[in-house]
């Protein structure tokens, strides 16, 4: 017998009951279904065997990883009713490209045509598997076995990713008689999925999923076309350079073509840098402001950018706005008592604006350097005054913002919003999260640059995220121009600096779950030394030995 704990309730169960069984008791048709349990800090598939005694908690579509399951189990849903309605040829070819809004954007990677008659007999056929509440089968195969498998499905991008892997064995999810494979967990069945939307959009369409904020309500479709333009463009030079998936990439990697890659991936960006600051010189303007979320590589592309300026007879001077965080006894406090270093109030916005105007007036400023292990704002004699053919370039999460930038004068700002927007998936059907890359990149920097361990990195990042959510995606249409800073072998180099810091994250922690799904993530990548990474990389940020001081 087992003794299981759910908040003030205990229950003794016999071996081999299923989780299920306990939180079935729990169901409230006003509540969000359970999805997931968590017994002793691992989470759990419902249809999983209690194997321990302990306290079982209870997931649901508003934790991250009850959203998690309830996305990835939606995304199968569709996709065996896209096997139903349009045939295994069809699906087989349909890519999971990019998120975009609260959805996923897909398109189909042969001459089929998405129509709205063709996506609303694929919905009332998602509606009618939800309804039925078939089982989600999960079975645990060899890998050589899984190899066969998908092959025989013609399902090649799995069968390059499993030629890879190290672990002997592959889950495999299936539904009815349509198998997949899929990188986390699952509901028990197709009943548990009940809120969705498909809208036709660009040469695909999305699939609109409720947040965790909301689970049972799908949010209104407003896509920025700025993004999905820079998204799409991603996708196309990785399809331009051989390279659509994991799978690929370990190709390349295999068959010595890594440096050629890396090469290529940086002249697409320095190219595109230059476009930039082509179109800044014919502006005239004398302020360039860049933003974006945490861990974009926002430094490393303003000492890239200024040096194109350069090259076209300005004189630039990057200014990054974390140099006037507040010192660290007046940072605010986020709802739950912690430092929130994301928000703009972390920021001495008065002190910048003051700064930023006296040099536009040809006065003379010390520029400030904030101390990241004191905590506290230094100057070291760093005086700067601008002339004529002066440009500032300024750099920060909340550039966009007008209450950081908004006493600037408004004809003298060009607005650049940057993001890791990962143009690399798994296989066609398990997308990689730009989130996943952003907090890899950063756990290297934070461990090389401020001390922090990966746990502690993990700790804030809801924090950090939340911050993103409220302070900068809203303002990233404001920008003149967007820039994609992911490179396509960049998680090939990171695992490398990664790994080690992830397994130091004790088990027995709270992060120690994210840790763990992280390792398993980078697990699928052939390593890549950083020795073949350019010195002017915008990955030398994270990993060091750049030629910007990184």
């Amino acid at each position: 017998m087992f003794t299981i704990n759910i908040g003030e309730d205990t229950y003794e169960v016999e071996h081999g009951t299923a989780i299920r069984e306990l939180t079935d008791r729990y169901e409230d048709v006003d509540a969000p279904k359970i999805l997931l349990a968590e017994i002793n800090g691992k989470l759990r598939e419902l249809h999983r065997p209690i194997e321990e005694s302990g306290t079982m908690k209870l997931i649901t579509a508003r934790d991250k990883s009850g959203m998690s399951a309830y996305s990835r189990s939606a995304l199968f849903l569709l996709m065996k009713a896209f096997f139903d309605v349009s045939g295994k040829d069809d699906v087989n070819r349909l890519k999971v490209l990019f998120s975009i809004g609260s959805g996923l954007y897909l398109e189909p990677r042969n001459d089929l045509e998405v129509t709205q008659d063709l996506l609303d007999r694929v919905d009332a056929e998602m509606r009618r598997l939800s309804s039925c509440r078939i089982p989600i089968h999960k079975r645990s195969i060899n890998t050589d076995d899984a190899i066969a498998l998908f092959h025989k499905h013609h399902m090649f991008d799995k069968e390059r990713l499993f030629h890879y892997r190290r672990a002997s064995r592959v889950n495999v999810y299936s539904i009815e008689n349509f198998d997949d494979y899929f990188f986390g967990y699952m509901v028990p069945d197709t009943g548990y999925i009940r809120t969705w939307k498909l809208a036709l959009y660009g040469k695909g369409f999305v699939l609109l999923l409720p947040t965790s904020g909301d689970p049972d309500c799908v949010p209104e479709f407003s896509p920025s076309s700025k993004l999905f333009k820079i998204q799409r463009e991603a996708d196309t030079w990785g399809a331009k350079l051989g390279v659509f998936d994991v799978g690929t990439l370990n190709d390349a990697i295999a068959e010595g073509k890594t440096q050629d890659l890396i090469l290529m991936q940086e002249a697409i960006q320095e190219k595109k840098i230059g476009e930039i600051a082509e179109e800044i010189y014919r502006s005239g303007r004398k302020i360039i402001l860049i933003a974006g979320p945490s861990s974009s590589g926002k430094t490393t592309f303003s000492h890239r950018l200024s040096i194109q300026l350069a090259a076209l007879g300005l004189t630039p001077h990057p200014i990054e706005t974390d140099n006037y965080f507040v010192d660290r006894s007046r940072t605010p406090r986020d709802e739950n008592g912690k430092m929130d270093f994301e928000s703009i109030d972390a920021l001495d916005v008065d002190l910048l604006s003051r700064d930023i105007n006296a040099l536009l007036r040809g006065e003379q400023v010390e520029l400030p350097k904030f101390n990241f292990l004191t905590g506290t704002r230094e100057y070291n004699k760093n005086f700067l005054k601008i002339g004529e053919g002066d440009v500032l370039v300024l750099e920060g999460i909340h550039c966009l913002n007008e209450k950081l930038s908004g006493g600037f004068p408004k004809d003298k700002k060009y607005k650049i919003y940057i993001s890791a927007l990962t143009q690399l998936n798994i296989d066609e059907h398990n997308r990689i999260p730009t989130t996943d890359g952003r907090l890899i990149r950063r756990i290297i920097r934070d461990a090389r640059t401020r001390g922090h361990g990966a746990q502690a990195t993990i700790a804030m990042w809801d924090s950090v995220r939340r911050g993103e959510e409220k302070n900068i995606f809203p303002y990233q249409d404001e920008a003149d121009v967007m820039f994609n800073s992911a490179l396509l072998y960049e998680l090939s180099v990171l695992k490398q600096f990664a790994e080690p810091l992830l397994y130091k994250v004790p088990r027995d922690s709270e992060e120690y779950p994210e840790a763990k799904r992280l390792l398993k993530f980078l697990s699928y990548f052939l390593g890549v030394s950083s020795e073949t990474v350019p010195k002017n990389s915008l990955l030398r940020e994270f990993v060091g030995g750049g030629c910007f001081g990184a």
